[in-house]
């Protein structure tokens, strides 16, 4: 071994400890994951202009704002299903929440709320089977519903990126 890959593999080393207690645990392990998704759309909400939740690229697809109720909205669905709860949100956001303020407070709120729900989780709960709704043939566990639920952040996270890139507007995860 040369002295370089030497110093690379003690870095490493003393790299892995860290990288390994933050996350202990399958449960602490989608939290984090969550919170990325959830940084990236909030500063998302929060750095964007009315005029910009207005637009729409084109008429067949969601403005900005209601791509940012939806998943407002999505953040009750699916942390509700992972807890085994009613969803506590009866609102349709997209109908209902239209000025930037109201949809970054229902974001706000969709977070929060999944927030309680994955810090309240143990991996038994993580690992306890669910039957998703729209998906009543796939039983999924707890687990699985939280990750798709990052997954489906991360999907309009990507439409929300197009929509920025379209209007010279650097989204927050390239800064």
């Amino acid at each position: 071994m040369n002295l370089r890959h030497g110093v690379t593999a003690i870095a490493l080393a003393a790299l892995l400890p860290s990288a390994v207690s933050a996350q202990t645990s399958l449960a602490g392990s989608l939290f984090e994951l969550h919170g990325v998704t959830q940084q990236n759309i909030m500063a998302t909400a929060e750095d964007l202009s009315q005029e910009m939740y207005d637009f729409r690229p084109t008429a067949e697809v969601r403005s900005t704002g209601e791509m940012l109720a939806h998943i407002a909205g999505a953040q009750f669905m699916f942390c509700s299903m992972a807890a085994g709860e009613e969803n506590p949100n009866g609102e349709n956001f997209e109908e209902t929440r239209t000025t930037r303020a109201d949809i970054v407070d229902a974001l706000s709120a969709g977070f929060d709320y999944c927030a309680g729900v994955y810090n309240g989780m143990t991996d038994a709960d993580a690992a306890a089977e669910r039957t998703i709704p729209f998906m009543p043939q796939t039983p999924m566990t707890a687990a699985s519903v939280l990750a798709f639920n990052s997954a489906h952040n991360y999907e309009h996270y990507g439409n929300l990126v197009t929509y920025m890139r379209l209007n010279g507007i650097v989204p927050p995860s390239s800064r």
